[in-house]
């Protein structure tokens, strides 16, 4: 399967965008999905995660609340909704899945992974 992850972009704290991870090659329902970002001269980081039913989530503290991770099966897609951005947001952010099913917070559990897309909050 082949991810790709867009939707970022430029915006102002307090601001929202939407990130979608589309796939080729095969379907993402069955996938544990996952978003991790990497902030400049910092490590990549765990975001968020959903496993393949969409029942089951998981965040990290610094975006609990202000993102939402989801499903849209129908479109073959995973979509985050983050809100409230703040400067500390910046960072290039990445989808990967786990053919397994299950939700991840770690990036060694992941059997595939997107091109980033790039994601600026300016304060």
């Amino acid at each position: 399967v082949q991810l790709q992850a867009y939707g970022g972009g430029s915006v102002q704290a307090g601001d929202c965008l939407r990130l979608v991870c589309a796939a080729s090659g095969r379907t993402l329902s069955t996938l544990g999905m996952s978003w991790f970002r990497q902030a400049p001269g910092k490590e990549r980081e765990f975001v968020a995660s959903i496993n393949w039913s969409g029942v089951t989530k998981r965040y990290a503290e610094s975006v609990r609340g202000r993102f939402t991770i989801s499903r849209d099966n129908a479109n073959n897609t995973v979509l985050l909704q983050m809100n409230s951005l703040k400067p500390e947001d910046t960072a290039v952010y990445y989808c990967a899945a786990n053919s397994r099913g299950w939700l991840f917070t770690a990036e060694t559990l992941s059997d595939y992974w997107g091109r980033g897309t790039q994601v600026t909050v300016s304060s």
